[in-house]
This record gives structure tokens, C-alpha cells and sequence, in this order.
């Protein structure tokens, strides 16, 4: 029997602490504003990855107008930094920088266009996130996007 390969970095990676209030699994609600009159449901988690090397997010939506998607975040020593790269259903990729701050993380893309924030506010308890997005359209001005709330499935 041989070892898997790279075992030896699936390991927890610590710059990534900072994340470990996500980790989880989440049930969501939401509005879009481009979807008026509509709640979306849908599920949410936040695992560690290869050990802890990096997180894996993966979002399913019930309702066909949000896509469902997969993400993995990881650091960069050298720089201090926190990178997302998603991708979803409709075979979407993008990559957003990702901040990390007390009770809050963020994460963003400032591209020609199209650019996105969302803000993920972790509630005291860690029973609850609440996901404020907002977007902007060929440099216009910052308009609502996808809300959530996030509710803790798992002990």
C-alpha cells in the first residue's frame, strides 16, 4: 500500500484560523432584487479541505434564478492574503479577494463591468451569518445583490 500523495501538507494551514467560525453547515433564505417577491432556500457549508490546507464552500439554491456553486479559499504567506476561486453551474469562474476581519469576512472583485462585495457578519453565538451583497455594472453605482441568512444545521 502506498501513501497518497502530499499527505504530508494535509494539514491544518494556520493562516486560515481566522475562517473557522464558518465552518459548518448552513441553512439559507434570501431575496434578490432582481427576483422581487421571491425567497430563496437553499443550503450552505464551509468544510476544511485537505486536511485544512484550504476551505472548500459549496452553495446549493432550490430555486432556479441563483446558481448553485463551489469555491475553495486559501492563503498567501508571503503576501497576507486570502484568495476565493469560485465556480457554479452555469460554468462561471471568478476569483475574489477575501478579507477577513473581527465578526465579519468579505470577500470581493473589482472587474471592468462587473464588480462584486459580499459581506458575511457572523453573529456572536455562531448560530447565524447574515450575506449582504452588492454589485456594480460597468463602473455604475453599488446596487444591491444576493442577501442571505444563515442558519446552523449542524451542532
Amino acid at each position: 500500500m502506498t501513501a497518497a500523495i502530499g499527505s504530508e501538507a494535509q494539514r491544518p494551514n494556520p493562516a486560515l484560523a481566522p475562517l473557522a467560525p464558518l465552518v459548518g453547515v448552513w441553512r439559507t433564505t434570501g431575496t434578490h432584487p432582481l427576483v422581487p417577491g421571491t425567497t430563496f432556500h437553499g443550503r450552505t457549508s464551509f468544510a476544511w479541505h485537505e486536511g485544512g490546507a484550504f476551505v472548500l464552500m459549496r452553495s446549493e439554491i432550490d430555486e432556479p434564478e441563483i446558481p448553485s456553486g463551489v469555491a475553495v479559499i486559501g492563503s498567501d504567506d508571503a503576501a497576507g492574503t486570502f484568495t476565493m476561486v469560485y465556480f457554479d453551474e452555469r460554468a462561471t469562474s471568478r476569483r475574489y479577494t477575501v478579507e477577513v476581519d473581527d465578526g465579519q469576512v468579505s470577500w470581493h472583485r473589482d472587474q471592468a463591468g462587473f464588480a462584486q462585495r459580499t459581506v458575511v457578519t457572523v453573529a456572536a453565538d455562531g448560530s447565524r451569518l447574515d450575506v449582504r451583497g452588492t454589485m456594480s455594472r460597468d463602473g455604475g453605482p453599488w446596487e444591491d445583490d444576493l442577501r442571505l441568512t444563515c442558519e446552523r444545521t449542524d451542532p
